[in-house]
C-alpha cells in the first residue's frame, strides 16, 4: 500500500452493510484504508450469481469505495473457491456427511488467499465485517471473543483461524449491535444502509443445494429404503445426500406420528430413522482440530460446545486425542450431532477452537 506512517488495512468488501461500516469506521480513525472482494465462483449456465461477489454487490462495494475516498480492487479467487469450499461440499454429500462450506472459505479462501493478497500488497491488517472481538491472553496470544451481539456472533465459522492469521485481521464490529451498525450506516450517508443480510450458502445463488447436487453429481438421487431401528421398511429415500441428521420433514412416510432420521447406512444405502425418544447421542468425535491458542490443552477439559451454527452451548468434557482430533462427552444426549458440522469449543466467552465431527456415539 501507500508510504505512510499510518497503519494500513484492506478490508474486504461484500457490498453490504456490515464490510461498509467496517471501511468507514477504519478510515474515520486514520487507518489508511483500501478495499478488496474476491470474485468467487459461480455455476456456469445457471441464472445466478455468487451472492458474495454478485455484480450489484461489487457495484455497491465499488461505490462505498469512492465514496470513502479510498482505493478498490477485485481479486479473481475463482479456480481455488471452487477447488477449495465447492469440491469438498459435493464430495462431502457423497461420503453421507453434511458439510459447512462456510469453514473451508474462511481456512482457505477469505483467511488464506485473501489475506496473504492483501499482505503482499503491503496491508499490515485485513478487515472484515465479521461479528467476534479479539483480546490477548496474559501470554500475549490473540483470543477471540464471542460478540457482545449474540445473535450475530460468528465465532462457530471463524474457529478454524489459527494465532497468525489473528495477528493480521481485524474485527471492528464485534462491539457492535446490529441495529448500532445499521445507524452507523445511515450517519455515514452509506447506500446500504438498509439492505438486507444473506443467509443462504453463497454459491448456491439462493437455490437449494439438493438441486445443486443432482446437476453436479446425478448419482447421488440414488433411492433406498428407510428403515427404522428394528429393520422394518417404513418407505423409500431419494438419496442418502438429500437427508440430514434429525430431519423430520420431507421424508413422505405415513404413520400415526412423525419420524426423524436417525444415521445414514452408506455401505447398504439405507436412511435409518425412529422416533423423538430414538434421537439423541452422547458422545462425538471430531477430526482437524483447530486450538486458537496454538496449543492443545492438557487432558479432559470441562467446556461449553455448540454443534451447529444456532445450536445452543452444552456443557461437556473434551478430551484431546492423537491426531489432531478430539472426543466429546456430554452428560445428556444432543438430538442433532452431525457428521460434517463443526464442534466449537468455548470456555465462557472465549472460543477456545473447533473440529469437525466425524461420528457420533
Amino acid at each position: 500500500m501507500g508510504v505512510s506512517n499510518r497503519p494500513s488495512v484492506a478490508v474486504a468488501m461484500s457490498g453490504g452493510v456490515d464490510s461498509s461500516v467496517v471501511a468507514a469506521l477504519l478510515v474515520e480513525q486514520g487507518y489508511e484504508v483500501r478495499g478488496v472482494t474476491a470474485h468467487l465462483w459461480s455455476e456456469p449456465g445457471q441464472d445466478t450469481f455468487n451472492r458474495c461477489c454478485a455484480p450489484d454487490a461489487v457495484a455497491l462495494a465499488r461505490r462505498v469505495a469512492a465514496q470513502l475516498g479510498i482505493p478498490f480492487d477485485i481479486i479473481d479467487e475463482q479456480q481455488p473457491f471452487y477447488e477449495k469450499v465447492v469440491l469438498p461440499f459435493i464430495d462431502g454429500y457423497a461420503q453421507g456427511i453434511t458439510p459447512n462450506p462456510c469453514l473451508n472459505c474462511n481456512r482457505n479462501i477469505r483467511f488464506g488467499l485473501l489475506l496473504d493478497y492483501v499482505r503482499e500488497l503491503g496491508a499490515d491488517y485485513m478487515a472484515t465485517g465479521h461479528y467476534v472481538r479479539l483480546m490477548r491472553d496474559e501470554k500475549g496470544r490473540q483470543q477471540m471473543l464471542t460478540a457482545v451481539d449474540e445473535h450475530k456472533d460468528q465465532s462457530y465459522v471463524l474457529s478454524v483461524l489459527a494465532q497468525e492469521q489473528l495477528e493480521h485481521t481485524l474485527f471492528p464490529l464485534g462491539g457492535y449491535k446490529k441495529p448500532e451498525v445499521r445507524a452507523l450506516a445511515t450517519k455515514y450517508g452509506l447506500p446500504v444502509a438498509e439492505r438486507a443480510d444473506s443467509q443462504d450458502l453463497c454459491f448456491l445463488g439462493g437455490g437449494d443445494y439438493r438441486d445443486f447436487l443432482q446437476r453436479h453429481v446425478p448419482l447421488m438421487q440414488n433411492p433406498g429404503p428407510i428403515m427404522t431401528m428394528d429393520g422394518r421398511v417404513i418407505g423409500q429415500h431419494n438419496g442418502l445426500a438429500f437427508y440430514t441428521i434429525g430431519q423430520r420433514k420431507g421424508l413422505n412416510i405415513t404413520a400415526t406420528h412423525p419420524y426423524y432420521v436417525l444415521d445414514k447406512d452408506i455401505m447398504r444405502n439405507v436412511l435409518i430413522v425412529g422416533q423423538h425418544n430414538e434421537l439423541g447421542k452422547r458422545q462425538l468425535t471430531a477430526c482437524q482440530v483447530n486450538w486458537i491458542a496454538g496449543e492443545a490443552p492438557v487432558g479432559a477439559q470441562q467446556a461449553q460446545v455448540k454443534i451447529r451454527y444456532n445450536a445452543p452451548k452444552i456443557w461437556a468434557t473434551v478430551t484431546p486425542l492423537d491426531g489432531g482430533r478430539v472426543h466429546v462427552q456430554f452428560e445428556n444426549p444432543l438430538r442433532d450431532i452431525t457428521p460434517g458440522q463443526a464442534a466449537v469449543f468455548y470456555g465462557g466467552e472465549v472460543c477456545l477452537g473447533s473440529g469437525i465431527i466425524e461420528s457420533a456415539q
